[in-house]
């Protein structure tokens, strides 16, 4: 059985046999939710490649303590994945995101695409960030990752095609593209950027402005997939062709 995973704020200079406190609302959770009970045995991470696994020393309402029995460094994986997220409608989006945090995904930036349904503005855009960011940190626990996805705030177009620039690799999933996504070559390091559009597509200005930045436009396949689901398949498509998911530099 996998041990629960806690994320804690820094894990910086732990060593085997080293205490380790973990408070407020993460804490919370584990104690009154979960139970957690001294004696057990834990993974605390601080989502920045460093994971301890541990056994509880001491629990109180907000609060737990744990003793380092490992610890665990390891090294951002690369290529390191953005994926750019036009807005979806409805709750889509973080299921969006929780798929992306499950592939591998390090980086998800929310994006006001021309033809997206939903709008993120003042007070509603906070909570949906938030919400966003919390999928990502649960999703992140539940896949055992060491290293945390990033959720930035919304991006403009503009902002994309500086996305798309800075990449090594960038592509952008559109249905009437007619070259595959199968023959791009994936790099071994560097950014790897996978823009995906909303439900009503994208439109032919923002496809042109992404590729004169440098993107290649491409297709999946014969199928279309929904916007909350075609960065996860691109993203699984693309990190099969790199030494992260085996395949050989």
């Amino acid at each position: 059985m996998s041990l629960p995973v806690h994320l804690v704020s820094s894990l910086a200079g732990v060593s085997v046999g080293a205490p380790v406190t973990v408070e407020g609302d993460e804490a919370h959770h584990a104690v009154a939710v979960r139970r957690l009970r001294v004696g057990e045995s834990v993974v605390l991470t601080d989502g920045a490649g460093t994971s301890v696994v541990g056994e509880v020393s001491s629990t109180g309402k907000r609060v737990f303590a744990v003793t380092a029995t490992s610890v665990d460094v390891v090294p951002a994986p690369e290529p390191a994945v953005t994926v750019v997220q036009a807005l979806p409608k409805g709750d889509r989006g973080e299921l969006a995101v929780e798929v992306l945090t499950e592939v591998g995904a390090a980086r998800v930036v929310p994006w006001a695409a021309s033809r997206s349904v939903a709008v993120w503005k003042g007070e509603r855009a906070e909570k949906a960030l938030g919400r966003w960011r919390a999928t990502a940190r649960e999703a992140a626990k539940q896949a055992r990752r060491s290293w945390f996805p990033e959720v930035a705030p919304l991006a403009s177009t503009a902002e994309v095609v500086a996305l798309v620039e800075a990449a090594s690799l960038a592509v952008v999933l559109h249905e009437d593209a007619t070259l595959p996504l199968a023959s791009v070559d994936v790099p071994a390091s560097g950014t790897v950027l996978v823009v995906v559009g909303p439900e009503g597509g994208l439109t032919e200005e923002e496809v042109a402005a992404f590729v004169a930045a440098g993107a290649a436009s491409v297709r999946l396949g014969g199928e279309v997939l929904r916007t909350s689901t075609a960065g996860v398949a691109a993203v699984a498509a693309l990190l099969s062709r790199t030494p992260r998911w085996g395949a050989p530099d």
